[in-house]
């Protein structure tokens, strides 16, 4: 059974499925508006060597997330 786990628990080259966005406000809305959708796919391209930012890969783009951003989102990983 896949289990979901916070978007900051993704390893470099792993990509899964967002489940749900944890947040309200304006910080959701500029998910959203970078394509970090229900449904969507994210795959971990990167990270900054202190560990944060982490850098994905999301509809042909690469955004650069901070990690207590990322905690708030949760997804499953793909297999």
């Amino acid at each position: 059974m896949m289990q979901e786990i916070g978007l900051h628990e993704l390893e470099v080259g792993q990509r899964a499925t967002v489940l749900s966005l944890h947040m309200i406000g304006q910080m959701r809305r500029r998910l959203l508006d970078l394509g970090i959708t229900e449904q969507g796919i994210v795959e971990c391209v990167g990270r900054a060597p202190s560990g944060d930012p982490i850098a994905f890969l999301i509809r042909g783009a690469v955004v650069a997330l901070r990690v207590d951003d990322c905690r708030r989102i949760s997804v499953r990983r793909m297999e």
